[in-house]
């Protein structure tokens, strides 16, 4: 028998295995279909907060398309510090104004008060310690410096066939919620960002929520797949779906006929201000 113990410990352990390093083919595929499905909201958003040669950029995770267009965007007279856990795409990237961290936000500290912005997407839903992680980005910024947060909301907007009988829920995605939450994640976090960011004493604090309809063999479906396949064995062994019932979902998906809502990518942003305190002490 499976206790709750037991399913607490194993999911933080594959959680955080899958934020180090999943495997490189699928996590190739995931970052390709992340850029496809938000890389045109997450620029629209950066370029509303101003940003022009000469920044200096903060991104936190991610496979490179963002950290590129930064690099492009702020020119030789600008920089990006790019960190993850598990750099490896972001180290082969060839720009001469980008730097590269393997870092682990969890634990280690970033540069105080150096970035004219921060970004990160979809990131600190998955971490246990996410406000400590919040805190050490809010200290990286400059006083008049932006931060951008992007991250799902999984729970407030879900397709409801009884609404529209067209629409399908795939009955994995209670499934991993709940797996993702054993494992200390929060799959409704994007909603609680902009009160996440006043509490951090940012001004001029926005929000916009973005929701997609995916359809079958889409980025937004083989992104669907690839998530509940990394969680599988904990979805079947924990007796949350049978392997069959599993199967029968990831076939489903794959379907001509197949549309259903995704979660809501939240985006928030906000500002340090300008007689920001410079420093933030024990981040």
């Amino acid at each position: 028998m499976t206790t709750a113990r037991t399913t607490e410990s194993y999911a933080r352990h594959h959680i955080e295995y899958l934020f180090d390093d999943a495997g490189e083919r699928a996590e190739t595929s995931a970052f390709r279909d992340l850029s496809a499905l938000y890389d045109g909201r997450t620029i629209h958003h950066l370029k509303a907060r101003g940003i022009a040669e000469g920044w200096s950029c903060l991104e936190v995770g991610g496979g490179g398309s963002i950290t590129s267009w930064l690099c492009a965007r702020v020119g030789i007279s600008g920089r990006v510090l790019a960190t993850d856990i598990e750099p490896r795409f972001l180290q082969a990237l060839p720009f001469p104004n980008l730097e590269v961290w393997r870092h682990d936000l969890r634990k280690q500290p970033l540069p105080t008060g150096e970035f004219d912005l921060v970004h990160a997407r979809v990131v600190l839903m998955h971490l246990p310690e996410r406000e400590g992680a919040l805190r050490r980005m809010v200290a990286a910024l400059k006083p008049g410096g932006w931060m951008v947060i992007e991250e799902s909301d999984d729970l407030s907007f879900l397709p409801d066939p009884a609404v529209n009988p067209g629409e399908v829920s795939p009955n994995v995605r209670p499934a991993f919620q709940r797996v993702v939450t054993s494992a200390g994640g929060d799959v409704s976090y994007g909603r609680l960002l902009p009160q996440q960011l006043r509490s951090n004493r940012l001004v001029n604090v926005g929000a916009e929520t973005s929701v997609f309809v995916w359809k079958a063999r889409s980025a937004g479906t083989r992104l669907l797949k690839l998530n509940c396949e990394e969680l599988r064995e904990a979805i079947t062994g924990w007796c949350l779906m049978s392997p069959s019932e599993f199967e029968a979902d990831m076939n489903r998906v794959d379907e001509q006929d197949f549309f259903t809502l995704s979660q809501k990518l939240c985006t928030a942003w906000g500002q340090l201000p300008e007689a920001a305190e410079a420093s933030f002490g024990g981040m």
